[in-house]
């Protein structure tokens, strides 16, 4: 058993440049365009609604420009889809200048897929009679289709195709979870110091510099003595900070979980922040640090990899506060509380797309964590008489995960409308 959790967290936890939606559709266009073999005249991409939400208006890294178009022209500029979703880590002014041209000579087509698929992208290159296009489908680096001239070169399995969004075809459950983290031997959790190394280098990128709304220099800057941040404030500042600098177009990497890189973010900096204020030691960090990424993935294994719910601020605001209620002595009755109690505060954070306001949400979300978290080790819970919460942690969690896949269709639908009309 210890194995699939150590599967499970190598595989959904990975380096991401910039925002995953926008780099999704760069590694489609450019597979597209490798396929292609030649230079292209003109790019049509079909994406699925929450596809379009997500990408359309987040800086594109490495840049000061936002949008899908820039994403694309990117990508048949300069991407490699062997890098995934750091496809844009090449980038020069001279590749800027030429995709703003690529653009303004309205070779780029973008259009919305007819598909019930939450994450659906289509990318076809054309050249003259030529064309290649790559779907990807499920999860952000899921390939599942080539087409060159017609002929399908690659079509995945069907029944890989088919995946649930979970990306796996296991059940998790939280007493599990627990289990493991406080068994698994130390050395088999070392891989994710690097997701701290590198989610708090970005996060400090964004407390020196200005980058989007700011939001996490100014948590820091807006009090009188900065150097005197508590545990709290200075995790939400950094963690915000984060957010700031990558939807703002940083160049710098992140280390995703399940695709997305604000919600790597959110499950790592909090409790590393907080296991360096508790005095904690680099093994008790690791185990809260899985603990946070498998309840992330776990929720988000029921949400789904795109959802009308904010997955950075709940998913990953709900590891978070299992991570530090483990920290501060939580065992696993402590760490049910702490889920019970931050659905019953945050279960209605919309996801109106990736763009500069992310880091507000993400914000609000680790403030939370932690005052759920000193609830929760307080024997102190939201009870199955407070709105959506059961007093059956897994049942709290479906439950969630259906005010978002079933109660909140209509919502996207909205939202998206909302966005388009700007």
């Amino acid at each position: 058993m210890s194995n699939i959790y150590l599967e499970l967290m190598k595989k959904e936890i990975s380096p991401a440049l910039g925002c995953t939606e926008p780099g999704a559709i760069g590694l489609a266009v450019a597979k597209s365009h490798e396929i292609l073999g030649k230079d292209v005249d003109k790019v049509i991409v079909y994406l699925s609604r929450n596809m379009l939400k997500n990408a359309m208006g987040v800086g594109i890294p490495g840049t000061n420009r936002v949008g899908i178009e820039t994403a694309v022209a990117l990508a048949v500029l300069i991407g490699k889809s062997e890098y995934l979703l750091e496809v844009f880590r090449d980038v020069t002014t001279e590749d800027l200048i030429n995709a703003e041209k690529f653009v303004n000579e309205g070779r780029i087509q973008v259009e919305m897929a007819d598909t019930d698929e939450k994450l659906y992208i289509r990318a076809v290159c054309i050249s003259g009679n030529d064309s290649a296009e790559t779907i990807i489908q499920t999860s952000h680096t899921n390939i599942v289709m080539i087409i060159h001239n017609g002929t399908k070169v690659y079509l995945q399995k069907e029944e890989c195709t088919r995946v649930p969004e979970s990306s796996h075809s296991y059940s998790l459950k939280v007493a599990d979870i627990f289990k493991y983290i406080t068994e698994a031997p130390v050395s088999e959790l070392e891989f994710l110091q690097e997701a701290v190394d590198m989610n708090l280098t970005i996060a400090k990128e964004g407390l020196e510099d200005s980058y989007g709304l700011c939001v996490g220099k100014m948590e820091i800057e807006s009090l009188v003595v900065p150097e005197n941040a508590g545990m709290e404030q200075r995790a939400v500042a950094l963690t915000a900070a984060a957010a700031d600098a990558r939807m703002a177009g940083c160049s710098l990497p992140v280390m995703s979980t399940t695709g997305s890189g604000n919600q790597g973010i959110t499950a790592s900096v909090p409790v590393a922040v907080a296991a360096e204020y508790l005095g904690k030691s680099h093994e008790e960090m690791l185990r809260a640090l899985a603990l946070s990424q498998l309840i992330t993935i776990h929720i988000k294994s029921h949400i789904g990899k795109l959802s009308a719910l904010c997955g950075c601020a709940i998913a990953a605001g709900i590891g978070a506060a299992c991570g530090i209620t483990y920290l501060e002595g939580g065992q696993l009755v402590h760490v049910e509380n702490a889920i019970r109690n931050m659905v019953a505060d945050i279960s209605g954070l919309i996801c109106d797309g990736a763009k500069y306001g992310c880091a507000l949400k993400i914000a609000t979300s680790v403030s939370s964590a932690f005052r759920c978290a000193a609830l929760a080790v307080h024997n102190v819970t939201a009870s199955g008489n407070d709105g959506i919460v059961d007093g059956d942690v897994e049942q709290t969690i479906l439950n969630l995960a259906a005010l978002g896949n079933k109660g909140m269709l209509d919502t996207d639908k909205l939202i998206l409308n909302m966005m388009i009309s700007h």
